[in-house]
């Protein structure tokens, strides 16, 4: 307990002067309380002398209030307080144990909302020696003690992992151990139950003990929003409460003054609040009932429903076709049932609302439904008009898709009435009227709870007695006290019932108004008295918490709360040990691991439970069910005795033995033989002392909707996931229409096709798969058709291969005897008819192909028309004694191999548009070609300077251009200008060109030294300008230029080179003869 807690109680004490002690220890929820643990006893009151302790304990100051308590060795220990005064406190008998589990698991939650999933951060710590932090729950990470001992055990072997009950799923660490801790990631789901298990690894002859919680989607309360006023319950009533029934920690309490809201079992907690000019100060703190749904939180007001949601305050009326005002009460589930089996409807109420005369049912998206009436109820019930029929109370019963009605009946109406109670089946829309009628007085306020078990069981209270109801109804009366005839009231000061509190396990924990507490246990008919725990005007609530224990809920005027654990195994053990109260069996043991359980045709479901219990004492086990008789049971016994003790096992299976092939109405015979049973296990005898309950589980009698078929294999990951569309012949289509059909493939429907030959033949493999994985490999017969209507593939088996005795199904016959049924409802295990009888059907043709498969036939699909194509297939099971379920699975064969026949005027269209196409680019080419070779022609690859100069100008000096060909040299020039001297020259061979720059001078000087270095020497005039005409002088190379070697350069001081010496003008005029070519001249 925080300080701020032992201040705000002791406050409390003080004033009202009621003293009582209670004990803890530093485990959370009391898991261990053995020899090992340090044990903390408070007396709070002012009379306290000091502490009766035995011998064999110590205590550390025996005077003090508060002190700790430690016991070495195991036993039944009697402590309790001496006090000032005449009154004794009462002593408590604690049952220390020996037990070699010392460490726990602690565990932090990351959500990641993004990818639905959440990290489980877990180490172990020793309760003995963790930080404050760890032992209050908000610890971030490992203490330096934790690291320490979480390493030790990893070195020895512990690796936790995570096991959902729901489901039986198993989750193990991802990484290895980080800073003292391990990570497991699971997905976010319903499979909330999870338990933290490890390896069976011991450190100093230390254990770690598994740890149960609960774990979903994480829910958000509702946010404070400044400016918004309380809402609350009237001055001085007692704390109201509701919580989620899968999920415990996510609860709301109205007091007197504020209105509370948690997720987390009130670790940390919202206020609730709702905008102001809506409701008037009264009708806010009016409040009379309270119920939490999906949708937000209901209250009832005055006779008006509101729901207060993230976004808004809301009252419900006519729109949400509920009346304006008359409600008196709502209410919701009080047991977890994640699935469930449905028949009829879709979905289940959450939450039920009634007025005095009629009764509506609500679901998610604020959607309500009447569903009844009193004048309705009192025709179906054959009660006469002149009697007074209202609705009492409304409660949810055990069954998940049950609603109970207690009915007020009264003639005269002025002094007793009768409750009379009714069953509604959501599923079924049945109203059964049970075996229940109770007199109470007019005034009477009688409120039911259904207790956790398969048959209708329940109790019932008003103000000071608390009634049972057991066995279906069969009995019933008021529970019991040692003394004053059951009136709880009288034992505890006057005091009046304040609530009910039942769990799982069969406790049920009847608080009064001044925190008074009762004890006793399903199927029991006798209640005690517990120690006092809490103060008498302290206003509290019981809840469970993260980990399904018992915590109290303590909420002071001063708008604050404060929760504290209350270990009510302990308590019971220490009042049962006064009244010698034993448990008359020694162990209860069963294999039942699923809670829901659904049986399919042909399957069956066995269960086994063993008891131990003395010699003589003559105990059995006793197996009920409820709901339809739609199941047969086969029972098997074994006995044995040994040392005194009997142990006796039992045996029980579940089946069902009906034939559904060739039936009038295969429909029908299944909807009568499916349902949804509850079935328990429990001993002949029980007692308050007994630690278990009885067991209960579900048997749903249908079609489990996690079962799915596929074709074996098929992988939607080895092709491009891509839609496309292909054309269907008219021609391969069963209808024969007028035209061509085009198909959309859609990848996500049917998935990668896969390839086959035309030559090819396929024999699909079903395989039957749920949530957990695969199951089975289908071994009965099914049907396989081309969902887009084709009909050109065939089967490679006949009727006679097959062995049918007269002419089998097909889809030809089917069809035509079904032509008012779509093709894909023409023929199934409705209307299936095997062929291997003489007393059904008639001789026909066997050698037509038998278009049914299974496993083993060797039945293939071919195709014999020999084309390319796609075919998307449906395949369906067609036993009739297989499923449930209407089993279906797509699948896309592509078939390749030969080149499908070409369209004619699609092929003509095509050679059209090519021939067009080449003489296009034949034209254009011709044209663009001609333009650059005009414009080679007329104009110089290279543009010049003009420049305007006078003919009586002297010549300038200038760099010839020699234009070489393979044939010599066939044009002179300017080197800019060399074109002039090919056009100049146009009777002269040309291949390839090569432009060699020679002054002026050497070309004439050479042309005198060597005058067959020139096969031709030309001269013109080229008019290249508007008005200066150039002259050209073009020669052609004789073989001495090539073989000429190249010039050494001069020698600095030298005189310069004759060649370069201007020489003499040389009119034009023809060269010496043509010499030998050569293929290259080198720069002079």
């Amino acid at each position: 307990m925080s300080a701020q807690g032992v201040v705000v109680l002791l406050s409390w004490l003080n004033c009202c002067g009621w003293a009582l002690w209670r004990y803890s220890t530093n485990i959370p929820n009391y898991y261990i309380f053995s020899t090992r643990s340090t044990i903390t006893l408070e007396y709070e009151g002012t009379l306290f002398s000091e502490w009766n302790v035995p011998r064999t304990c110590s205590v550390k100051n025996k005077s003090s209030p508060k002190t700790q308590l430690r016991c070495p060795s195991p036993g039944v220990y009697a402590i309790g307080p001496i006090v000032k005064g005449p009154d004794l406190e009462e002593e408590r008998n604690l049952f220390v144990d020996s037990s070699h589990i010392c460490f726990l698991w602690y565990y932090k939650v990351i959500n990641f909302p993004h990818n639905l999933t959440q990290v489980i951060i877990m180490w172990v710590y020793d309760p003995e020696n963790a930080d404050p932090d760890e032992l209050q729950g908000n610890a971030s990470e490992p203490s330096l003690h934790s690291i320490i001992l979480s390493k030790q055990l990893a070195t020895s072997g512990q690796k936790p992992f995570i096991y959902t009950f729901l489901k039986g799923e198993v989750y193990f660490p991802e990484r290895k151990m980080n800073n003292g801790t391990w990570q497991i990631s699971v997905p976010m789901s319903e499979d909330a139950i999870k338990e933290i298990k490890g390896n069976k690894v011991a450190f100093q002859d230390c254990f770690i003990a598994d740890l149960l919680f609960v774990l979903t989607f994480p829910l958000l309360t509702l946010p404070e929003i400044p400016g918004f006023l309380p809402i609350s319950s009237p001055r001085g009533n007692q704390l109201m409460s509701d919580w989620y029934a899968c999920l415990t920690s996510y609860a709301v309490v109205v007091a007197d003054m504020e209105t509370f809201q948690t997720n987390d079992s009130f670790r940390t907690w919202t206020r609730i609040r709702v905008p102001p000019n809506i409701l008037t100060d009264d009708e806010r703190h009016s409040v009379s009932d309270v119920s939490l749904s999906e949708d937000g939180i209901f209250f009832l007001i005055s006779g008006t429903l509101y729901i207060k949601s993230f976004t808004a305050f809301t009252r419900l009326g006519s729109n949400e076709n509920l009346p304006k005002g008359g409600i008196i009460g709502i209410t919701s589930r009080k047991w977890c049932w994640l699935k469930y089996l449905l028949k009829a409807i879709k979905q289940r109420s959450n939450v039920a609302i009634w007025t005095r005369n009629e009764v509506y049912l609500g679901y998610t998206s604020l959607k309500f439904v009447k569903i009844m009436t009193t004048e309705k109820l009192g025709r179906i019930l054959n009660i006469s008009p002149a009697a007074t029929l209202t609705i009492h109370n409304v409660e949810y019963t055990g069954h998940p898709l049950e609603l109970a009605l207690l009915l007020n009946y009264c003639v005269t109406c002025t002094v007793v009435k009768k409750i009379y109670l009714v069953i509604y089946n959501e599923d079924t829309k049945e109203w059964v009227h049970q075996d229940f009628a109770l007199n109470v007085t007019i005034d009477s306020f009688i409120i039911p709870y259904f207790l956790y078990s398969a048959m209708p069981q329940l109790i019932l209270w008003d103000k000071h007695r608390v009634y049972y109801c057991y066995h279906n109804f069969t009995d019933t009366g008021v529970v019991q006290t040692p003394t004053e005839s059951g009136n709880l009231s009288r034992l505890s000061h006057d005091s009046i019932i304040h609530d009910v509190f039942i769990d799982y396990y069969g406790n049920i924990l009847v608080k009064m108004e001044n925190n008074v507490l009762f004890y006793f246990k399903i199927n029991i008919k006798d209640a005690m008295r517990l120690h006092l725990w809490s103060n008498n005007a302290t206003k509290s609530s019981v809840f469970l918490n993260i980990s399904s224990q018992v915590y109290f809920l303590y909420v002071f005027d001063n708008g604050t709360i404060y929760l504290q654990e209350y270990p009510l195994k302990l308590e019971v053990q220490s009042v049962a040990f006064k009244t010698k109260e034993k448990c008359p069996f020694m162990a209860f043991y069963h294999n039942i691991l699923n809670v829901h359980n659904i049986l399919d045709k042909g399957q069956n479901l066995s269960v086994s439970v063993q008891i131990v219990y003395p010699e003589n004492t003559g105990l059995y086990i006793i197996v009920e069910s409820y709901g339809p008789k739609i199941l047969e049971e086969k029972y098997h016994i074994h006995y044995e005795i040994a040392l005194g003790y009997c142990t006796k096992t039992k045996t029980v299976t579940f089946f069902q033995n009906v034939n559904y092939e060739a039936v009038d109405d295969y429909f029908q015979l299944q909807y009568q033989n499916t349902g949804l049973l509850l079935a328990q296990i429990r001993p002949s005898e029980y007692t308050k002392a007994c630690p278990i309950a009885p067991k209960v589980f579900q048997i749903g009698v249908g079609c489990d909707i996690s079962k799915f078929i596929v074709v074996k294999g098929f992988n939607e990951k080895e092709c491009l996931q891509h839609d496309f569309f292909y054309i269907i012949e008219k021609s391969y289509l069963r209808d024969r229409p007028p035209k061509n059909l085009r198909v959309k493939y859609s990848w996500k429907k049917y998935g990668c096709p896969l390839r086959l030959h035309y030559k090819e033949k396929f024999h699909p493999l079903i395989q039957l798969y749920n949530d957990n994985g695969f199951i089975e490999d289908v071994k009965v017969n099914f049907i396989v058709w081309e969902i887009h209507g084709r009909d050109d593939y065939s089967f490679n088996n006949t009727m006679k291969k097959s062995g049918c005795l007269h002419e089998a199904q097909t889809w030809k016959s089917m069809t035509k005897l079904n032509k008012h049924l779509p093709l894909e409802k023409a023929w199934g295990p409705e209307n299936y008819k095997h062929c291997f009888s003489y007393a059904i059907g008639k001789p026909g043709d066997l050698n037509q192909p038998y278009e049914i498969i299974n496993k083993s036939n060797h039945n293939h699909l071919v195709w014999p028309m020999q084309h390319t194509g796609m075919y998307v297939y449906r395949v369906k099971i067609l036993d009739p004694n297989y499923s449930f379920c209407a089993l279906t699975a797509v699948f896309a064969i592509e078939i390749y191999g030969m080149i499908p026949s070409p369209n004619g005027y699609l092929v003509a269209s095509i050679l059209l548009f090519l021939m067009l196409l080449f003489f296009s680019i034949l034209v254009l080419s011709y044209f663009h070609y001609m333009r650059i070779y005009r414009k080679y022609i007329y104009a110089p690859i290279y543009k010049t300077e003009k420049k305007i100069r006078r003919r009586t100008s002297p010549p300038r000096q200038c760099m010839l251009g020699i234009v070489v060909s393979e044939e010599g040299l066939i044009g002179s020039g300017p080197a800019r200008h060399a074109g002039s001297c090919s056009r100049g020259l146009e009777d002269v061979p040309r291949r390839r060109t090569l432009v060699v720059e020679i002054p002026p001078l050497c070309f004439r000087q050479r042309a005198r030294e060597s005058p067959t270095a020139f096969w031709e020497l030309h001269s013109f005039w080229d008019p290249r300008s508007s008005s200066v005409e150039r002259r050209r002088t073009c020669a052609i190379l004789g073989p001495e230029v090539r073989q000429r070697p190249e010039p050494e350069p001069p020698q600095a001081g030298s005189a310069p080179a004759p060649c370069l010496a201007p020489p003499p003008r040389r009119p034009a005029g023809p060269a010496p003869g043509p010499g030998p070519a050569f293929p290259h001249v080198p720069a002079a």
